[in-house]
Order: structure tokens, then sequence, then C-alpha cells
């Protein structure tokens, strides 16, 4: 009798044991329905956590103090591991990061179709369509945009990036101002696109709301495959050099984890 009871508990409870995990497994491979997805930008110099107004040393010997650092993401597209994609409605894809405001580190995503996604595709920058649309096709963005300073004008467009502060080198010993901003100069649009890996699946479900933690490397605008020195040009607007700067920021992003939460 007491083995009965004994053998009872022990179906019982591996009964509950395997309902729960075949709970677990139906939620985590369900692919029905809908839910969001957040995208967390996270802003280091180099291999350390960046911080305002700290000092950090360039590879041209300059020694910088950013404070202020803002750029516009937009466009975003989800790649699944099976290869579809989800193109997130361009009317809701624009996005002001600024690392002052702890609000705007984070992008949310909603009503993004279930399914398990690998790659995250998103442009830096609004893109030439978008701004051919005139004032009013901009919607609530463009007042957005304006209130942050993230516009020269409406005829000068956007600025993409603003990475401000002061600066001093072997030739500039008085802190200098200097401003790197990109968007269109002349012909040059000065758009980029963004293409990132995730190292593991990020599941969008109806009771899952997953986290991409991009992290992104500001050593990069200045220290990418193009090395640019501020002494001969504290303020970069335009010219040659803004394309390479528009290259260089191409290349800061990178995903460190997903939570699947």
């Amino acid at each position: 009798m007491k083995f009965k009871l004994i053998n009872t508990v022990i179906a019982v409870a591996l009964a509950i044991a395997l309902g729960s995990c075949t709970n677990d497994n139906d939620v985590v491979n369900a692919t029905e329905g809908s839910g969001s997805l957040k995208i967390k930008f996270d802003h280091r110099y180099g291999d350390v956590d960046f911080i305002m107004g700290a000092p950090y040393t360039t590879s041209q010997g300059e020694t910088i103090k950013v404070d202020n650092i803002k750029y516009i993401v937009s466009n975003i597209v989800l790649i699944k591991e099976e290869g579809g994609t989800y193109v997130y409605p361009k009317s809701k894809s624009y996005f002001i990061i600024k690392e002052q405001t702890p609000s705007l580190f984070t992008i949310e995503l909603t009503d993004v179709p279930a399914g398990n996604y690998k790659t995250v595709k998103f442009g830096i920058g609004v893109d030439q369509e978008q701004f051919n649309l005139g004032a009013a096709g901009q919607g609530d963005f463009l007042a957005q945009a304006q209130s942050e300073g993230m516009m020269w004008s409406w005829s000068a467009g956007y600025k993409f990036l603003a990475f401000e502060g002061n600066f001093t080198s072997a030739t500039v010993t008085d802190p200098t101002l200097f401003k790197v901003h990109t968007g269109q100069t002349g012909t040059n649009y000065n758009y980029t696109e963004v293409v990132l890996d995730m190292p593991d699946k990020a599941l969008v479900r109806p009771t899952i709301t997953p986290q991409i933690h991009v992290m992104a490397d500001l050593s990069k605008i200045l220290d990418g495959a193009t090395k640019i020195s501020l002494s001969p040009q504290p303020n970069i607007m335009g010219g040659v050099v803004l394309a390479s700067i528009t290259a260089n920021v191409s290349t800061m992003f990178s995903v460190d984890h997903v939570h699947n939460d």
C-alpha cells in the first residue's frame, strides 16, 4: 500500500513536470500572433563604457571630451532564422537615440509578427525617399527632430548624427570645440545602413518581449577604417571627410546579447 502511494506521488510529480516542460516549449516554439521587441543601444568608447565628458585619446593623439551624442535610427527590418523578413512600418520607423536621455536609449517595436528573428537591419539617418515627401510627409518625427536639434533647417535637411564636444592636441593646447554632423551635403546624401547578426534568436511572442542589446562603439566615428584628425578641421559637416565619417559610423554597431523575457 505504501509503495502504491509512493508510485502514485511520483507519477503525479512527473506528469506535472512534463506538463510544465511541454507548456514552456509550446511558448518558445509557437509562432502565431504578434508581440513587441525592444532594441537597447549601449554606448562604449573602445573597450570601456562611454561616460559623457570623460577624456578619450584618439589614434591621432587628440584628447576629446564629448558633451553631445545623438543619431537617428530608421527603417528597421527583422530577418527570421529561416530567411523571412518583417519590415517595420515606415511611418513608425524613425527614432532618435540620445546618450543624455536614458528614455531614448531604447526603441520599442509593437505589433511584430511572432517569430524567431536572427538578424536586424536599420539605417542611420533619414532616407532620401522619406525626405522627398516634404515637411508635411514627415509626420510627428519632424517636430521631434527639430526639438532635439537634429535638423539644420528644412531645406538643409536632417542631421543624421551629432557628435560634439571639445578637444586638445599637441598643436591645439587650449580646449577647442568640435562638431561632427552627418547628413545631406550637396549631392552626397550620406545615409547608411547597418546589418547585424544576433548571437541568439529574438523570440517574439504574445507573451515574450525580447530585447536586443546593441553596443555602439563611439570611438569608431573618428577611428574607424579611416582615421580622422580634428586639428585641421574641428567642424566636420561636409566634404570628402564626411563620407569617411559616414562609412566609419556604419561599423560602430554590434549585438552583444539578446534577452528573451
